[in-house]
């Protein structure tokens, strides 16, 4: 098996030939050869192949040739050879989204820019797309994509299924629909690599590392659905805790409860655009407030631990880790951002008053020189805990954002696990650079996965 990159050029020849370059002929070793296999995604045909007297390394396909498989343009892409007469050009990567009402710029509305820059980032050696789950044809086996022109502008071209398909369908509740359900199923039984499954839910993150001790030491204790009794025991055993909504997002509808055994019942939570501090003489009088918020609701929340977590002027601090698998299938953190709560606050989210820092400038105002140290720890574990749920999820998982507090003494816990990461801390200035290394490991991820990087991907 080698791996090349070429320049793809179109011919006029109606014949299915496959012209070569000098250099590339020899490379590929098809001296003698009458004739090849040609991939593109799903899609594999035979056809002629000849010699060109030119140097670099150069691919004619004729229109015979890419009309069959379905090529969508032209320009430099990998070249792999699997040594059984087979040629592979691609990879073909497919990033699967959705949209409210599509405009011609804006094919996949408010995440367009974010598809464009991914598509960006591998434009040069692989043929990358966007589509939806509408844009499939699964009788012809075909994708209706949308590509990037040298210009950067959108156009469509009808292509074959992918080789891998990195998922960044939106929301939730379309997720859980039978329709996107089988989609991905379909996916995997053609064998066709998916990464970013679905969307976690937080009471899913807490069951499945619930038996994997690597991962527990850094979990604070979470219930799911707990009854009154456990709020109340809680709320002795640790002083105060966080009641979250399993499936929610943007720190919407999260309460701080804390217990003061002489002063009551406090609660903490985010009203319309104010921070609310409300005070209850008795656990009864604060569970009722929370039932006539939400009623029903409440079973989908989780009551958690609370951690003494690191201040700045008298404000928490939490930390958002990025993380991706890489091209050499290991996880590693992309970007880090500091997150210090607004006054007042129940979370770090910006819209309730937060605001976003580097975790070097964050560390170093609470530890000093320690600060490296620390934050090199929790690298570390960021990378076991990512690795730990990988290893008990049973879907394909290449990105998550993991929410990381770092207690006074400098231990570390994770409170959250995202499969879908937001992108927010790449906004800051100075993780302006580690947004575009994120996207550049969403790509090696895909070629690792579709087989052009020497990977299994397996």
């Amino acid at each position: 098996m080698s791996l090349t990159t070429c320049n793809v050029h179109f011919s006029q020849q109606s014949d299915k030939i496959v012209y070569l370059s000098k250099p590339l002929y020899k490379q590929l070793k098809l001296s003698g050869k009458r004739s090849i296999h040609l991939k593109l995604g799903n899609e594999i045909i035979t056809a002629s192949v000849r010699q060109l007297s030119r140097s670099g390394n150069h691919l004619y396909l004729s229109a015979g040739v890419r009309n069959s498989i379905r090529v969508p343009k032209s320009g430099n892409v990998y070249l792999l050879s699997t040594g059984e007469n087979e040629l592979q050009i691609g990879p073909l990567v497919g990033i699967l989204t959705d949209t409210i009402h599509p405009a011609e710029s804006y094919p996949f509305g408010s995440r367009s820019s974010f598809i464009k820059q991914v598509i960006r980032t591998g434009d040069r050696k692989a043929y990358m797309f966007g589509f939806t789950p509408n844009d499939i044809n699964w009788q012809q086996e075909t994708v209706n994509g949308y590509f990037l022109n040298p210009q950067g502008d959108w156009f469509r071209k009808i292509v074959p299924l992918p080789d891998v398909v990195y998922n960044r369908l939106p929301n939730r509740k379309a997720e859980t629909s039978a329709f996107i359900s089988t989609i991905r199923e379909r996916f995997v039984k053609r064998k066709i690599p998916l990464f970013n499954w679905s969307f976690l839910n937080k009471a899913d993150v807490y069951t499945l590392l619930d038996k994997d001790p690597e991962a527990l030491a850094h979990l604070p204790e979470s219930v799911s659905n707990p009854s009154s009794t456990k709020i109340k025991e809680m709320l002795e055993k640790y002083q105060f805790l966080y009641y979250k909504p399993g499936g929610g997002s943007l720190g919407i509808g999260i309460y701080r409860l804390t217990y003061h055994p002489t002063r009551g019942y406090f609660v903490r939570y985010r009203k319309g655009s104010q921070n609310v501090l409300a005070r209850y003489s008795s656990f009864q009088s604060m569970m009722k407030m929370l039932q006539n918020r939400h009623g029903s609701r409440l079973n989908q929340y989780v009551a958690q631990q609370g951690i003494r977590l690191l201040e700045i002027d008298k404000c928490q601090l939490d930390f958002r880790f990025h993380m991706h698998k890489n091209g050499n299938n290991q996880w590693i953190a992309a970007g880090i951002g500091a997150k210090k709560a607004g006054r007042g606050s129940v979370t770090t989210h910006v819209k309730s008053g937060g605001s976003l820092m580097t975790p070097e400038h964050a560390l170093s105002r609470a530890f000093g020189s320690e600060a490296n140290a620390i934050l090199e720890k929790a690298k570390r574990v960021a990378v076991k805990l990512s690795e730990a749920i990988e290893r008990n999820y049973p879907h394909r998982l290449g990105e998550l954002g993991l929410d990381i507090g770092i207690d006074k003494s400098g231990e570390i816990w994770m409170f959250e696990a995202n499969a879908k990461p937001g992108r927010s801390i790449f906004k800051h200035p100075a993780l302006r650079s580690e947004g575009k290394a994120s996207v550049s490991y969403i790509f090696e991820h895909c070629l690792y996965l579709s087989r052009f990087q020497g990977g299994k991907g397996q």
